[in-house]
């Protein structure tokens, strides 16, 4: 779905008549220089064409990572089509470890003295009963911690599943509801409804850039799609934008460990603009109203509950903008965070006081194997509260908008399809009705009586259900015989090397 191969592909299937925007294996599709996203024109045109679409990287489709570098195993999200077939215990990509590295060191480091000062100085050992009534008070916070944190990853997850669903929806109910004039009237109206599955799109993507405090609409991905609208954030760009800020190594490294100071405001972009930025998913959503008002009185959207529904469908998808901003902008509150990581670092440093004493040079492993749980759940759960973020197992945001953009390609790729053109099937006798019945087609069926076809779906429901039992039964069956045919191979095996072994 390209904003030019879009327009390229309603023009040519408008001059084609009326059957090109179906399956015809003889229908070139034309691209244009200015690559956008990759465009599909029909089914077949996609498999004839495939070697035009290689070796062109667009916005939507360079997200995807071909190997995991080192770098990548600190900033995310993680790719999910990736696969590793190391257990989870032994994968590093998406675990805090790195944040990790520098509190084990310091409790390494902590408990090293302690030790020392115990077995060569003074007694440092105190009574284990301070640590139960701690590690009760600990355990607790970590788990209202963990809690809260995953809840509002979930929270994030559904409302962002609501923003999927309705984007179908919506895209589904423009292609298909929304008529196309004769002549050049067709023509405008084709485009019309591709720039208006366009919106759809930036509105998905429009609200990730918004949720990530990226306030502009020069980025790669959404400025081919809202580039000719008039909106705020494109009033507000400047070139210098467009630069991204140097950073030394010593920041890289620090925010890669997890360094507070060395994290910069994430709402820096948005304290610096000297202009209103507007709300551009909102706005996006009013040129999606204007156009379903322009297709209702224009007389191509005919049916008032198919216009209804959309309107509905962006009521909704305004209210999936605001329970996904909910999640962003409230947060665990920041007395909780403090008297949390409090207690976490007290506990972990009057360990060592605790097990001194028994187990005396141990104590410095055993401190940091406790420290490594103890600070880790608090680590996790640091990460999962902004589920929106670029952090490794923040929500895929990029690839849910590339999916989306993907499955709004798929549905533009053909004509919006008329239930009469597909009931008898492309060789007009391939939709076999009453399958596992009969292997007739609706055309032999057509020529029967009423009372034959009521007559034989009465008798489908007798067939399909002894269909599955004897399918079942045959399943059981070659799973019995491939036994069998392994067990007897074995078998053989073995009696040639007893033969061999005898011989």
């Amino acid at each position: 779905m390209a904003d030019e191969g879009g327009a390229g592909a309603g023009a040519q299937g408008a001059s084609t008549g009326g059957d090109a925007g179906h399956h015809d294996t003889g229908l070139t599709p034309q691209f244009l220089n200015n690559a956008s996203r990759k465009s599909t024109l029909t089914k077949s045109a996609l498999d004839v064409n495939a070697r035009s679409f290689v070796g062109t990287d667009t916005p939507m489709t360079a997200t995807g990572r071909e190997s995991i570098e080192l770098m990548d195993y600190f900033v995310g999200p993680r790719d999910l089509e990736k696969h590793s077939k190391l257990p989870y215990f032994l994968r590093m990509h998406g675990s805090v470890l790195p944040r990790m590295i520098l509190p084990l060191s310091m409790i390494g480091g902590w408990s090293t003295l302690i030790t020392c000062l115990h077995m060569y100085i003074t007694p440092l050992g105190v009574s284990t009963l301070l640590l139960t009534v701690l590690g009760f008070v600990v355990g607790l916070a970590l788990s209202f911690r963990s809690s809260t944190a995953y809840e509002r990853y979930s929270d994030g997850r559904k409302a962002w599943s609501t923003v999927s669903v309705q984007c179908r929806n919506l895209a589904r109910m423009i292609w298909v509801s929304t008529s196309e004039r004769e002549g050049e009237d067709g023509k405008n109206d084709l485009l019309a409804k591709v720039t208006a599955m366009n919106l759809i799109l930036a509105f998905a993507v429009s609200l990730k850039h918004k949720l990530r405090f990226e306030p502009f609409a020069h980025y790669p991905d959404i400025a081919s799609l809202v580039g000719h609208l008039d909106t705020y954030a494109k009033a507000a760009h400047k070139e210098e934008h467009l630069t991204k800020p140097k950073k030394t190594i010593w920041k890289r490294i620090g925010e890669y460990l997890g360094l507070t100071m060395a994290s910069s405001n994430p709402r820096k972009e948005l304290k610096r603009a000297d202009k209103p930025l507007g709300n551009l998913p909102l706005e996006v959503l009013t040129y999606l109203n204007a156009y379903i008002e322009e297709v209702v009185n224009n007389g191509t959207l005919k049916s008032p509950v198919v216009a209804g529904q959309m309107y509905t469908a962006l009521g909704v998808l305004t209210d999936a903008q605001a329970a996904n901003e909910r999640v962003l902008a409230t947060p665990l509150p920041i007395g909780y965070n403090i008297l949390i990581s409090q207690i976490v670092l007290l506990y972990v440093y009057l360990l060592p006081f605790q097990l001194v004493q028994q187990l005396q040079w141990i104590t410095i492993p055993g401190t940091i194997a406790a420290a490594y749980i103890i600070i880790g759940l608090a680590a996790i759960g640091n990460e999962l509260e902004n589920p929106f973020g670029n952090d490794v197992n923040d929500l895929p945001l990029d690839q849910f908008c590339t999916e989306l953009g993907k499955e709004i390609d798929v549905l533009m790729s053909v004509k919006a399809p008329r239930f009469g053109d597909f009931v008898r099937g492309p060789a007009g006798d391939d939709n076999q009705i009453l399958w596992p019945l009969s292997s007739s087609g609706y055309g032999e069926w057509s020529k029967r009586s009423e009372g034959d076809i009521r007559a034989a779906l009465r008798a489908k429901v007798v067939v399909g259900a002894r269909a599955v039992q004897e399918a079942e039964a045959l399943e059981k069956t070659s799973s019995r015989t491939v036994s069998i045919n392994r067990d007897q191979v074995l078998n053989s095996r073995g009696a040639g090397s007893r033969g061999a072994d005898a011989a």
